[in-house]
C-alpha cells in the first residue's frame, strides 16, 4: 500500500521561500513518476510539477522558474523548493504518484495516489 505524507507548509510573505517534503512508503520515489498538485479552496486542482524515473521534469507555466521539484533518494523523499512566492500560490499542496503518462502531460486521469496535503499561505 502506497502512502505519502507531505510536510513543510506554513505562512510566508510574498517574495519568500518554502521547501515542501513528501515522504513515501510502499513506493520507491527514486524510480516512480511523482508530482506535486495544489488546490485553492473552491477551485479545481492544478498539477504544477512532475518528475519521472529518469529525472526529467515538467512544470506548469504558473510555477516555471520559481519552483523546483527534486528527489532526496536516501530519504525516499520528494521535495519542492518554492521561491519568489506570490499570494496566488496560497493553496493546499499535495504530492502524488502517477502512471508514466502523468509525467508527460500532468493529466489528472493518470494519477494514482496522493497524500493529505500541506497548507501554504502567502501574504502580500
Amino acid at each position: 500500500q502506497v502512502e505519502l505524507a507531505e510536510s513543510g507548509g506554513g505562512s510566508v510573505q510574498a517574495g519568500g521561500s518554502l521547501k515542501l517534503s513528501c515522504v513515501g512508503s510502499g513506493v520507491s520515489i527514486r524510480w516512480a513518476c511523482m508530482g506535486w498538485l495544489r488546490r485553492v479552496a473552491g477551485q479545481p486542482r492544478e498539477s504544477i510539477e512532475a518528475i519521472d524515473g529518469t529525472g526529467e521534469t515538467r512544470y506548469s507555466d504558473s510555477v516555471k522558474d520559481r519552483f523546483t521539484i527534486f528527489r532526496e533518494n536516501g530519504k525516499n523523499t520528494l521535495s519542492l523548493q518554492m521561491n519568489s512566492l506570490k499570494p496566488e500560490d496560497t493553496a493546499t499542496y499535495f504530492c502524488a504518484t502517477g502512471r508514466r503518462d502523468y509525467c508527460r502531460g500532468l493529466e489528472f486521469r493518470y494519477l494514482e495516489t496522493w497524500g493529505r496535503g500541506t497548507l501554504v499561505t502567502v501574504s502580500s
